[in-house]
């Protein structure tokens, strides 16, 4: 038994083969609905969500497969004081595979010690989302063709961003992969991320603070949202949250084959005017989703 809990834990032959996977439920739909008939899903969701929950119940339901949990801590037995260990020793007698999203990091390593069944990490704390990596790479792969010879721009709050933090350590596996990285001096990656990831592969990376002129050079944008929930200080949020806005304007440096990302959801960091942009990715990336979710679910069940 598998449990997916970081996008590392997936060799760079099994993820590619995940991701043929969900190209091939992309472009056959009909030849999955029924493949995980009687196979119960349970979503865990100590914190909101509304793209990751529902993306994952989409693709369980699309395969056939039902769905059980909560979408809160307060409406779980969490509220009564109920540990994450005792909860998934529970469920594991209810469903098949589990989905856990949780504030605190490290909770659904803890669940996976636990469990009798497959646990996912659909997002935890500050630290990692990876099925937000696998849709992100998908992404990739279907607009640039392969996930390779490509200089990625990961813009906005670098700091607190688990989306970015789990792309970066998926994408350095894959050949003649450049970051620039754009933020304000506050939201830089950590120290972690540019020492013992980047450095430490010899991965070329620059950091800058201007947008503008970081442009011209990237094959994918990758913008995040200044995340309120993760600032003690209500002040430096009001600051930093501006600080990057995608409009019309910028674009006009782009390269005309450069596509933007966003892992949503967006607070004003991309206007809407850019949303007609043929460039503009964002919406596909969320239907992605749903189809990495399928092929991840088929993968841990072993379900042919």
């Amino acid at each position: 038994m598998r449990h997916l809990l970081n996008p590392l834990d997936f060799s760079v032959e099994e993820t590619n083969a995940l991701l043929e996977l969900a190209i091939d439920i992309e472009n056959n739909r009909g030849k999955y609905s029924k493949i995980c008939e009687g196979k119960k899903l349970a979503t865990l969701f100590y914190e909101p969500s509304t793209r990751t929950r529902l993306s994952f119940e989409a693709a369980m339901l699309n395969l056939g497969g039902s769905v059980l949990g909560f979408h809160s801590a307060d409406s779980s037995s969490a509220a009564k004081g109920e540990s994450v260990a005792d909860t998934i020793r529970v469920i594991s007698s209810y469903a098949d595979i589990a989905a856990m999203r949780h504030p605190k990091e490290g909770a659904p390593l803890v669940a996976s010690k636990f469990s009798s069944i497959p646990v996912i990490n659909a997002g935890d704390g500050g630290h990692q989302h990876p099925t937000q990596t696998l849709t992100d790479l998908l992404t990739i792969k279907r607009m640039k063709g392969s996930i390779s010879d490509l200089t990625v721009g990961l813009c906005g709050d670098l700091k607190f961003g688990r989306t970015v933090h789990s792309l970066i350590n998926a994408l350095i596996r894959y050949p003649n992969i450049k970051f620039v990285l754009i933020s304000p001096e506050e939201l830089k990656v950590p120290d972690y991320i540019r020492d013992d990831v980047l450095k430490a592969n010899n991965i070329e990376f620059s950091e800058v603070t201007s947008l503008d002129e970081a442009m011209p050079e990237l094959d994918i944008l990758y913008m995040t949202r200044v995340q309120k929930e993760r600032f003690f200080n209500e002040e430096d949020y009001i600051r930093l949250k501006d600080t990057y806005i995608l409009d019309k304007q910028k674009l006009k440096h782009a390269k005309k084959d450069m596509y933007i990302l966003h892992p949503l959801p967006r607070v004003n960091e991309i206007s809407v005017e850019v949303d007609n942009d043929p460039r503009a990715a964002y919406f596909k990336q969320a239907e992605f989703g749903v189809y990495v979710r399928m092929a991840l679910i088929l993968t841990l069940l072993e379900v042919k």
